[in-house]
């Protein structure tokens, strides 16, 4: 159930977009345990100075080309080790494929709860049916 925001500079072939659609879903799935095919994703893409990020804050070395912001929602219940091993999957995914230095990745996760999801008919499916996990973590309210 996370959802996936990437943000990146115009002008990448669509397999560099793939791969890191690719990359970060894996890292998900092997990080957070997500379930398979749990995967809906937006990448949009920036002209030049429609992106900014400022080339040195907290001591990275950020590049204007190859800067790419992820913003992941998901449900509140994660550790911060959790997390911390999850920005590090993914960071070292993208090194690989397609090859992104990790100064330029920056992620952010927002918390949501169970009953802020509705994955279609208008109906918050985690409150009408929950499946297991969901259950376990957190409590749904009626």
């Amino acid at each position: 159930m996370p959802l996936v925001r990437i943000w990146l500079q115009a002008g990448k072939p669509a397999s560099y977009r793939t791969a890191i659609s690719d990359q970060v879903y894996q890292a998900m799935r092997e990080t957070l345990n997500i379930p398979d095919g749990d995967r809906f994703q937006v990448i949009t893409e920036h002209s030049p100075g429609q992106l900014i990020a400022d080339p040195s804050f907290m001591g990275m070395d950020r590049s204007d080309e190859g800067f790419v912001l992820v913003q992941i929602f998901l449900s509140r219940g994660r550790t911060t080790e959790v997390k911390q091993a999850l920005y590090h999957h993914i960071v070292e995914k993208l090194a690989i494929s397609p090859g992104i230095r990790p100064d330029d990745v920056m992620i952010t996760l927002t918390e949501v709860g169970l009953d802020d999801w509705s994955f279609g008919r208008g109906e918050a499916q985690y409150v009408l049916h929950p499946p297991d996990w969901a259950v376990k973590r957190e409590k749904i309210p009626a």
